[in-house]
């Protein structure tokens, strides 16, 4: 979910693992391609566009620099990560440093081609629960995330200005926001609900919020709040295509004006920010009652050490990955990436400096990561879920029927 990347689909690596498994022994054995001294270390990562991949080449050499080692970087497209992390897994040539979308990290790990971090030292201490959890396997830590990012709700202001409306803040005011900003080719609010895990992550504030859970979703509480997207998309205060947005659609619609509002993320400022004549704003997704708690998941990736069976490198890892998640580099990578740093003491400080961030970095604060309650087995759930979006809003099941389908099926 990159951001964007965390909700792609996941299926080459929910089949490629069923071929990894019989790997994971040989994945701890000593690994060709980390041999030899640890004078250089081989770290590798999607971030492969600009400005991300000048971003981390510099707090990367920096890190290098700081513990007495030269960083050899591998940055990969996304969609080619996991299926090179399985192959150098099964010929044992594992980087000494991985990145991870945090979604993915539950599912590595149980391969065994991770280190716990504990083996070293490191702990999460000071860290927003959710993100720790994402990081987690079997009550141990992998991965250590220096910054996350999750969903708010854009609004244009001078279109709410104009209608006399405030941003909405319940489910009441938001189809009653919608409504009123609904005008001639302009929809009151854009979302993305593909048959993707990216209409999976739109969706989880709204059935989190209103205690919905993954474990069973054939429930009156996410019943309640599929119906507030069908609802939407039924009175007209959403497009029907919504069924194949993605959230770069949806952020086009509403950078067009064709949207006064929109779900979607931080990552989305510097494309907004080209457009002078958009005065826009953030607040966090509207929640079932007034006073209520938002639920949003994290975004995001962690960073990890691999099984290459060489402890001096491992070691010097580790230290790297100590040293990206720092307090400086967390405030630098938040501040230049539009994130959230992790450490929940860092957090007043960000918001304050970066005041756009506020809406985001106080709904980390209740986070949750989406593999939290079914770790590796999170992917089935995702689909049930979209699965279940698109049959309430394409074939008109209702959402109570839609849900049970789908998680029967």
């Amino acid at each position: 979910m990159a951001q964007r990347r965390a909700i792609l689909s996941r299926t080459t690596l929910t089949v490629a693992l069923a071929l990894l498994a019989p790997l994971s022994l040989s994945a701890c054995g000593s690994s060709t391609g980390s041999s030899g001294g640890a004078d250089t270390l081989r770290v590798m990562d999607y971030y492969a566009d600009q400005p991300d991949k000048g971003i981390y080449a510099k707090v990367l050499d920096a890190c290098g620099q700081q513990n007495g080692v030269t960083i050899k970087r591998e940055a990969v497209a996304g969609p080619s990560l996991i299926p090179k992390v399985l192959q150098q897994a099964s010929s044992r040539t594992l980087p000494d440093v991985l990145m991870l979308d945090n979604p993915d990290l539950q599912q590595i790990a149980a391969s065994g081609a991770l280190a716990p971090l504990s083996d070293f030292g490191l702990k999460a201490d000071g860290y927003a629960k959710g993100v720790v959890d994402a990081s987690t396997y079997q009550g141990k830590l992998y991965g250590l995330q220096p910054v996350t990012n999750t969903l708010g709700l854009f609004y244009n202001k001078d279109m709410l200005d104009k209608a006399g409306v405030k941003p909405p803040t319940t489910w009441a005011e938001l189809k009653s926001a919608a409504k009123k900003l609904t005008s001639g080719k302009r929809y009151g609010i854009a979302f993305a609900a593909p048959a993707t895990y990216e209409g999976t992550w739109q969706f989880l504030p709204f059935m989190w919020s209103n205690g919905g859970d993954e474990k069973d979703i054939a429930t009156p509480r996410t019943a309640q709040a599929l119906q507030l997207w069908v609802d939407l998309v039924k009175d007209g205060s959403a497009s029907k295509s919504v069924v194949s947005w993605a959230q770069a659609d949806a952020n086009d619609q509403f950078a067009a004006g064709n949207a006064a509002m929109m779900i979607n993320g931080p990552w989305q400022f510097p494309i907004l920010d080209k457009k002078t004549s958009l005065h826009y704003g953030v607040v966090p997704i509207p929640v079932p009652k007034a006073d209520g708690t938002p639920v949003v998941p994290l975004g995001g990736e962690t960073w990890t050490v691999p099984q290459t069976g060489n402890a001096q490198r491992q070691a010097k890892a580790a230290k790297v990955v100590a040293c990206l998640n720092s307090d400086k580099n967390q405030l630098s990578l938040a501040q230049q990436r539009q994130t959230v740093p992790t450490k929940t003491a860092l957090m007043d400080k960000f918001a304050a400096e970066q005041p756009r961030m506020k809406a985001f970095t106080d709904q980390v604060r209740n986070a949750r990561a989406r593999t939290g309650e079914l770790g590796k087995d999170w992917p089935k759930a995702a689909t049930k879920i979209y699965t279940a979006i698109q049959t309430a809003l394409t074939q008109g099941a209702t959402p109570a029927k839609a849900l049970k389908q789908a998680q029967d099926g």
